[in-house]
């Protein structure tokens, strides 16, 4: 019961002392810590005291007590220490980044940078002679021999695609018994940026 009253007591005065702003904030914290160190004392003679007079297993529940007790105050005082700014590390310095100058091949003439290192990626070229669309009725009516309209005439130049990029047109030759194109126009670079527009 005695214990109850100090608790109180010190409750009332930790409130009175939150209600205080300035340099009595620290004053107020640092007897809250005493209070509380004093209270954890006092628990522990207590627990001691009554430890003599009881059996195991209340000694075992005093013992958990305790140890219960103990993490509470290491962590308190684990919450000041890291609430408290630490005026030992100093604060980092910025430092100006260094950086390496870029020194560029000149391969082409006139300052132009060598491109030699694009050289070997390889690129996908397809030809394209014409399209078509068609639903999934007559897609499963196909068969061998079946007939498949292309939306280009006779005669019109297939397009040539670099990367599925349309980049020229020509037309279909054979060369050694293979298929071939003859290019008869290249997109222009301006054509070719109206076409990423859509």
């Amino acid at each position: 019961m005695s214990e109850e009253l100090r608790q109180d007591d010190i409750d009332a005065l930790l409130n009175q002392q939150e209600g205080e702003s300035g340099p009595e904030e620290a004053e107020a914290q640092e007897q809250k810590a005493e209070a509380q160190e004093q209270k954890a004392e006092a628990a522990e003679t207590e627990a001691q005291e009554t430890t003599e007079n009881l059996g195991d297993a209340e000694a075992d529940l005093l013992a958990q007590w305790e140890e219960a007790l103990k993490e509470a105050k290491e962590a308190e005082a684990a919450q000041k220490a890291e609430a408290t700014p630490q005026a030992e590390e100093p604060a980092p310095q910025a430092e100006a980044p260094k950086f390496e100058e870029f020194t560029t091949k000149t391969g082409g003439g006139e300052g132009h940078p060598s491109l030699d290192f694009i050289l070997d990626i390889p690129l996908e070229i397809s030809v394209e002679i014409g399209r078509s669309k068609m639903i999934i009725n007559d897609l499963l009516k196909l068969s061998q021999g079946s007939i498949i309209e292309l939306n280009k005439l006779a005669g019109e130049p297939a397009e040539i695609y670099v990367n599925q990029r349309l980049m020229a047109r020509g037309e279909v030759v054979v060369v050694n018994d293979r298929f071939a194109v003859r290019l008869t126009e290249i997109i222009s670079p301006q054509e070719r940026i109206r076409q990423l527009g859509s």
